[in-house]
């Protein structure tokens, strides 16, 4: 983008000055965001995490270009005339000026996305055990939010206040809240305190609770009203119009506090196998175990469903699902693309989402 181009020299000084500013700038961040007030720190997170996602972006324009510049030097090097240095250099700056133009529009794209309405996916599932009294039943999923230095108070309210406008039967938070600690964002994460639905509210770890501070967000939720199922199962209905509701800690939760990490055969410890199970993971890699457990419906997160292309193809290096709807067997998986964003303010190809899941019984279809 700078030498290649042959650009004037000033230009490729500064150029390179910016480039290691930004790139000093985001471990500065990441140290010790959390330590300033917190006007600074939004300021300062949406630069850098503005400055990864369009690093980002432009790597990969760049690499998709470097086959055609490869084609053309080969073109060059085995013709009969090859490419003078003016032709080079427009070459160079035509790739330059295209991976830069195209880096921008989606940047800017992404975070028109990233930072306006999220809107609601509405997601037909049909369980074989669920009983029949039971089709219709609704529950929303909010997961990734990750309130800290870019998203607070006023965001979360009004996404509490479209989530209680779907009148939900129950309501899940399939981790990764928050980016910070219980005193810092306490009054932002208060807006939960107001959600409503007929069977409660719900919650499990995600990892980044495991980065805040666990026990004591574990101890607000539940103060506010959030239940955590911390290897755990509840009722969900009353008496046999009823089903199974499972939740577990996130995958990696063992490394991080004693007596953490996913418990499923705790959680589901004495259950009736001929009742409908739903169980709430953070991490989708959690479906092969939940599989083999006669899980009906697993509801997951974590991925951000990329967040930002073609990062999806990274998370499936890592992840069996990355988002929507899938199966494993006779166990279904739903994986959200979030409802936030970490990092970047940005989402290009992998929309936000606030998830409102229709169970419906098989048996009645």
């Amino acid at each position: 983008m700078l030498r290649a181009p042959a650009l004037h020299a000033r230009v490729q000084t500064w150029g390179k000055r910016l480039l290691v500013g930004l790139g000093v700038a985001l471990p500065v961040a990441l140290i010790f965001g959390r330590t300033l007030p917190r006007s600074l720190s939004a300021l300062l997170s949406f630069v850098v995490y503005s400055w990864m996602g369009i690093a980002a972006l432009l790597a990969s324009a760049l690499l998709l270009s470097e086959p055609m510049r490869a084609a053309v030097h080969a073109l060059s090097k085995f013709s009969a005339r090859p490419l003078d240095e003016a032709r080079r250099m427009f070459l160079s700056r035509t790739i330059a000026g295209s991976a830069g133009m195209i880096t921008f529009g989606l940047a800017g794209s992404g975070a028109a996305e990233a930072l306006g309405e999220v809107a609601v996916r509405k997601v037909p599932v049909a369980l074989r055990r669920l009983p029949k009294e039971m089709s219709a039943f609704r529950i929303v999923q909010l997961t990734d939010v990750h309130i800290g230095p870019m998203i607070g108070r006023a965001w979360l309210a009004e996404i509490v206040g479209r989530v209680n406008a779907l009148d939900p039967h129950v309501v899940v938070i399939t981790g990764d809240l928050v980016d910070g600690s219980v005193e810092a964002l306490r009054e932002h994460v208060a807006p939960l305190g107001d959600l409503r639905a007929k069977y409660g509210v719900y919650f499990v770890t995600g990892n980044h609770e495991y980065y805040s501070g666990v026990g004591p967000w574990m101890e607000e939720l539940a103060r506010i009203g959030v239940r955590v199922l911390h290897n755990e199962r509840v009722t969900i209905g009353e008496g046999a119009a009823s089903f199974d509701l499972a939740g577990v800690d996130d995958w990696t939760g063992g490394s991080y506090a004693k007596g953490h990490g996913p418990d499923l055969a705790k959680a589901l410890a004495g259950r009736d196998p001929s009742r409908e199970l739903v169980l709430l993971a953070h991490q989708p890699r959690q479906i092969f175990e939940a599989a083999a457990a006669g899980v009906g419906l697993q509801i997951s997160g974590h991925t951000h469903g990329g967040q930002i292309f073609p990062a999806t193809m990274l998370v499936r290096l890592q992840q069996p699902f990355v988002a929507g709807l899938d199966k494993l067997g006779d166990t279904q998986i739903y994986v959200s693309r979030g409802t936030g964003y970490w990092g970047p303010p940005m989402r290009v190809g992998a929309p936000a989402e606030i998830t409102l899941l229709e169970l419906s019984s098989a048996a009645a279809g």
